[in-house]
């Protein structure tokens, strides 16, 4: 028998929930713990059902486990402020991924086990409690996309908790067996997602509940992903070992192919769902829960009960949303100056719950290559203003400071609301003139002529000063004229999957040989994409309204011949920083390809001489290790528990 000790494994969820007719939302009651018999109930298994959403917090949002899709990859570094647990992800020689709790590398398994017994217990009861299929389905869903996210991250895992294969178990056992990454797609992954497409309702029972839709996201996602599993281009290494070969008979052209059906299927029937108009509305804060969002882990500044944490401080854990702190740096540390001949230093950009803005962390920073080469074309394409904040304006009076103007770069007054620092798109014309050391401004802002903002280039950024996050950034309506609460954790939701993406995933398996479709190929989907990222509506770096439409020029840009490389660019494009990139690079077995090197400046003010940095990414790190607690849980011997490890760690 292949039995498995997790904590908290008995049906368990730290927070259980229930479900209310009358509401169109998901009303959250807590309880400790989810007694097995409580399952045999009506309101047990509609309580576990909910709490299923309500774990996505634990994981989505947390910032170690953001930290380990992100750093390390062409997308980000470690920045000054990053303690081991960011230092290590960056593979660069500042430390070792280990299996002690490493980086945010436990943060799934540690969630994702009692979720999937808490789903086997709602498939088990459902019936004698009179649960419907398409909230039976749900639960499916739930298992399906726990195992994928698991079998992603650490190859073959368990598949019987101590009761059987995908049975709901009620007893704490201590020993367990991996299964094949084979057999965790076959007999859990698949067969869970066609059952829940084909008995989820087209639209939510709920806002933010799973449906149809979604679960073809997740499907053809599972397909794509494992027809790269049984191709292995680049001869990684699996674990447990096994052939790879697929049970039911089928190659990988075979998985390639349904991956771009059934992606298409849902491109074509999209239901409530469908692409925003632009990049701008998709991310901008007071816009959340719109029609592209398919998944997310939900937060809301109303009620501290429904948004999982506390409104007025963010503790950095638990069900905090907190990841986007972690690549914002301390912007507070800027200065502008009471007198113009420089002297009297002064905070200018105070902290403020804003989207621009927020909590600053400084554990995590885009790589210049991203910033120059992802985004080389910052004129039409709007993804990059929609991703980062490049303009930091002074907010002191929203502190109490009632002085009319400081005096910025060049002697020149700034006014509340005007650029204090700017991190410029390209390099200027004119070069800039870098102070000694940390500067007027405080944080190494250099000067160019006429401009009363400090600057930095792309070619300047460093461990401790960057371009922050925007999209996932806070957004509150309760700052009343103040700096708000900007110590909170984020109150809005964190995306987990948008339906854009099945632009993307059908767009790779036609690359990958998929017969496609009339108007659907490659370049097709990719272009629309594209297009919409020519749409703008508005321009954040110069605060103001841009209805323009370069969507023209964007398409016209494509190249002829659409293939992985540029795919993963423009993945990241459209998706930068969000938590996956990790998974899209070790996919497609790009990852020691794409982010080998990197370039960044040091951690000291005012350093702008960008260093090349080397990471060593051995074929074992394609997998995470599995969490030290779980192997020190288990009754099993010391080679029994070498063998349970991933190799490497």
């Amino acid at each position: 028998m292949k039995q498995v000790h997790i904590k908290t494994i008995i049906g368990t969820a730290l927070l259980a929930l229930f479900l209310v007719a009358c509401s169109d939302i998901l009303d959250e009651q807590p309880r400790s713990i989810l007694e097995p018999g409580f399952f045999k109930t009506e309101q047990g298994v509609n309580g576990g059902l909910t709490s299923l959403y309500a774990h996505l917090r634990y994981i989505y949002g947390n910032a170690y486990y953001y930290n380990s899709g992100v750093t390390g990859t062409d997308e980000a570094t470690y920045a000054q402020s990053a303690d081991a647990n960011f230092k290590v992800m960056d593979v660069s020689g500042q430390g070792n991924i280990t299996s002690s709790a490493t980086g945010g590398t436990n943060t799934l398994w540690d969630n994702a086990f009692p979720a999937i017994n808490t789903a086997s217990g709602i498939i088990e009861n459902a019936t004698e409690v009179g649960l419907t299929a398409s909230l039976i389905a749900e639960a499916r869903f739930f298992r399906a996309f726990e195992y994928f996210q698991l079998v992603q991250t650490y190859g073959g895992v368990p598949l019987d908790m101590g009761a059987g294969e995908l049975k709901f178990n009620t007893s704490p056992v201590r020993i367990s067996v991996r299964n094949t990454v084979p057999e965790v797609y076959t007999k859990a992954i698949f067969p869970d997602l066609l059952t829940a497409v084909n008995d989820l309702p087209d639209v939510g029972r709920l806002t933010g509940t799973v449906t149809k839709t979604v679960a073809r996201l997740f499907l053809s996602k599972a397909y794509l992903t494992y027809a790269w599993w049984l191709e292995n281009p680049n001869s990684i290494p699996t674990y447990p070992d096994c052939a790879r070969t697929d049970p039911d008979g089928h190659n990988a052209q075979w998985y390639f192919q349904q991956a771009y059906d059934v992606a298409t299927t849902a491109i074509d029937n999209p239901g409530t769902y469908g692409l925003m108009p632009t990049f701008y509305e998709l991310h901008v804060g007071g816009n959340e829960r719109n029609k592209e969002m398919l998944l997310y882990a939900d937060h809301t500044q109303t009620s501290e009960k429904y948004n999982g944490a506390s409104l007025t401080y963010g503790s950095g854990g638990g069900a905090d949303n907190f990841a986007a702190w972690m690549m914002t740096w301390n912007y507070t540390e800027i200065r502008s100056a009471k007198n113009a001949d420089g002297t009297g230093s002064s905070s200018s950009v105070l902290r403020e719950a804003c989207q621009d803005l927020g909590r600053p962390w400084t554990r995590m920073a885009p790589t210049i290559d991203a910033i120059v080469n992802t985004f080389a074309n910052k004129t039409d394409d709007s993804r990059y203003d929609g991703t980062f904040t490049v303009v930091y304006r002074g907010n002191w009076p929203k502190g109490g400071d009632q002085t009319a103007f400081y005096y910025g770069a060049n002697g020149l007054p700034v006014y509340p609301g005007d650029p204090i620092l700017t991190f410029l798109p390209d390099e200027p014309a004119t070069p800039i003139t870098y102070p000694a050391g940390a500067g007027p401004s405080n944080v190494g802002g250099g000067i160019l002529p006429g401009r009363a903002d400090y600057v930095i280039s792309p070619s300047g950024i460093s461990r401790v000063t960057y371009p922050g996050t925007w999209k996932m950034s806070t957004y509150r309506t309760d700052n009343a004229g103040g700096l708000g609460q900007p110590n909170a954790s984020i109150c809005r939701p964190f995306n987990i999957a948008k339906f854009s993406e099945f632009y993307f995933i059908a767009a790779e398996a036609a690359v990958k040989g998929a017969t496609t479709t009339a108007g659907k190929s490659a370049k097709d989907l990719i272009n629309i994409i594209r297009a919409r990222a020519g749409m703008w509506k508005f321009d954040r770096a110069q605060n103001a309204a841009k209805v323009e439409d370069h969507s023209t020029a964007l398409i016209a840009a494509t190249p002829a011949t659409i293939d992985i490389d540029y795919i993963l660019v423009e993945r990241s494009r459209e998706y930068y920083g969000e938590g996956f990139r990790w998974f899209d690079l070790v996919r497609t077995q790009k990852w020691d390809e794409v982010a080998a090197t990197y370039r960044i400046a040091s951690s000291v003010k005012g350093d702008h001489n960008a260093q090349t940095i080397t990471r060593t990414i051995q074929h074992y790190h394609y997998l995470r290790p599995i969490p030290q607690g779980q192997l020190d849980g288990m009754e099993m011997t010391a080679d029994e528990k070498a063998a349970f490890q991933n190799p490497g760690y």
